[in-house]
Order: structure tokens, then C-alpha cells, then sequence
């Protein structure tokens, strides 16, 4: 697709991975959306990156709904979804709760189901859409601590297989990207300098656009970045 003419959603869009990939679409010509639940926090990201903010909890169904309608409306249309929105929390199994459990669930599973559903009406009504889900490489091989998080990510890697299964008959490309650890501005606040050996937020926005630039006829359906030796 030509990432110029996209007009595209970014959940999570205020800090990190999400930030830094709705600032190199709109660099590159993108209508951009950025949403999140801190709406001081979206509005400061979106004007510095010229795009779109928009205060929505991707965990509360009405604040969806209301969201890909405002995004549609805002950009004047839609037919990409980069589904970032989610956080961490690892602890030992023994230490895990029921609420734990939900609490990361809530925004990393049944939020990004939530804005696949609703944006895929939009898609499928007009036969074309992309749809990047953000999972993670613990998604892909669990780890001690891991219990909460690797699972919301290994949930999303299954949806993410079976949206595809659905929705490619209507020219939907739904496509995932598994970064392993990424350096952000919350890395290096904890005195933790950033390591130019390990990845960056940069590196999985560079790789997301790879794979919407990708002509329409194919796609990528699922991309790992690791550091190349970051020890």
C-alpha cells in the first residue's frame, strides 16, 4: 500500500512503540489517530507529531465503539489498524491473582479484540483494510514471571490467526509483529542509559511500515525482531 495515502489508527499512540510508529507515518504523508485512556498525555503526543489524539480506554467497549466512529470521521475514512494498546505485569504464578490476570487481559486480549471488531466492520464493508496486531516474542515462548503477559500475548497471536482466516476474503491483511525486549523512554528514566546494541522503539516502527508497504497482492503474515546481539 502507499503508506502516503493511508489513513491510519494507532492505540497506545502516546509513548513507546506506538508513539514512535504514528510519528513515521505521519512523516511519511499518513493521516494518524493516536489513542489512549490519559487524555492530557494523547493531546501533548498528537500535537507534537500532527496527528489526531483521541481519549479512549481500548478495555471499555462504548469507549471503542466511539472511538473508530471519531477516527473515521476525523481522517475522513480508515483502512489501517495498528493494534498497540497494552502494558506488563510479571510476577511469579505464585504471586499471580484473578485480578492480575484480568487487569492485563482487559487491555491486551479483549481490548485489541474490541478495536479489530469494530474496525473490521469498516474494512469488510469496504473490501480493504489492514490490521497489524503489536504481540510480543513472549507470545511466542513463555518464562518464569511471565504468567500474565506471555499469555495475553500467545491469546493474541490466536486471534490474530483467526481474523486472518476470516477476513482475507475481504482483502483485509491482518498481519503481527513480535518485538522481543525494545528500549524506551521508561527504560532509561529507571538509570538504565540506552544501550545502542539493543532495540528501539524505532527499529518496530521501521518494521511495521515494511509491512504495510508490502503491494496489496501480499502480504507478511507475522514478523519477530530480535537485537542482533545485545549482551
Amino acid at each position: 500500500m502507499n503508506v502516503a495515502e493511508a489513513k491510519i489508527l494507532v492505540t497506545g499512540g502516546s509513548s513507546g512503540i506506538g508513539f514512535e510508529t504514528a510519528r513515521q507515518l505521519s512523516k511519511r504523508g499518513a493521516k494518524v489517530a493516536i489513542c489512549g485512556r490519559d487524555g492530557e498525555k494523547i493531546r501533548r503526543a498528537a500535537d507534537e507529531i500532527r496527528a489526531a489524539g483521541i481519549q479512549a480506554d481500548v478495555s471499555v467497549e462504548a469507549d471503542v465503539v466511539r472511538l473508530i466512529g471519531q477516527v473515521r470521521e476525523t481522517l475522513g475514512g480508515y483502512d489501517v489498524l495498528i493494534n498497540n494498546a497494552g502494558f506488563g505485569y510479571f510476577a511469579p504464578l505464585l504471586e499471580t491473582t484473578l485480578t492480575d490476570m484480568q487487569r492485563v487481559f482487559a487491555t491486551n486480549v479483549f481490548g485489541a479484540m474490541l478495536v479489530a471488531r469494530e474496525s473490521a466492520k469498516i474494512f469488510a464493508a469496504q473490501n480493504r483494510g489492514n490490521i497489524v496486531n503489536v504481540s510480543s516474542t513472549a507470545g511466542v515462548k513463555g518464562f518464569a514471571g511471565g504468567t500474565a503477559y506471555s499469555a495475553s500475548k500467545f491469546a493474541v497471536s490466536s486471534m490474530t490467526e483467526c481474523w486472518r482466516a476470516e477476513l482475507r476474503k475481504h482483502n483485509i491483511r491482518v498481519m503481527q509483529i513480535n518485538p522481543s525486549e525494545v528500549q524506551t523512554a521508561f527504560f532509561a528514566g529507571r538509570e538504565r542509559p540506552l544501550s545502542e546494541r539493543k532495540l528501539r522503539a524505532i527499529d518496530i516502527a521501521q518494521a511495521i511500515i515494511s509491512m504495510l508497504e508490502l503491494d496489496d497482492r501480499g502480504f507478511v503474515t507475522e514478523m519477530s525482531v530480535w537485537a542482533t546481539n545485545p549482551d
